[in-house]
């Protein structure tokens, strides 16, 4: 009886370890990856924050002139909208590379603000320092984002 019972608890301990062992995981789960419904939705807002990028130099102009109601304009106008373009653009971006691209578009917020503030008080060094960390911002941003050259030449 004592022997019959060792056999059996052998035989379940085969049995047991063969069926976790074939209980993995059954499918590999592919890597995220775009599809062209995101890459679209991206696509659409880029023009708008690359033609913003494209302007750097004239508000750099605006602060050394010391235009500080045209600076004002400036950072609540365009640059404003292409941050909310950013944000637009970032729950279409890959899981990984969302929690990068809010930081960004934070620490572009905090650089306008600093804009905001240096032209109320006439602070052209600050401001010039900030316009540059917001144009870096914005550069981070645009490398995070998919080239999509593929579905403008299909589009």
């Amino acid at each position: 009886m004592v022997r019959q019972r060792s056999i059996f608890s052998l035989v379940l301990v085969l049995l047991a370890t063969f069926l976790i062992s074939c209980g993995g995981p059954g499918v590999a789960v592919a890597p995220p990856t775009y599809t062209a419904v995101d890459l679209q939705r991206i696509q659409v807002h880029v023009p708008e924050i690359q033609s913003v990028r494209d302007r750097s130099q004239e508000l750099q102009r605006l602060i050394q002139r010391r235009d500080w109601i045209d600076v004002g304009n400036f950072i609540h106008g365009p640059i404003t909208e292409a941050r909310l373009s950013m944000t637009y653009v970032t729950p279409n971006l890959l899981p990984k590379v969302q929690p990068t691209a809010r930081q960004i578009t934070r620490d572009l917020l905090n650089h306008l603000v600093k804009i905001d503030q240096a032209a109320k008080e006439g602070d052209t060094l600050l401001a010039l320092n900030n316009s540059q960390a917001a144009f870096t911002d914005i550069d981070k941003f645009l490398e995070l984002l998919p080239q999509t050259s593929s579905i403008s030449e299909e589009s």
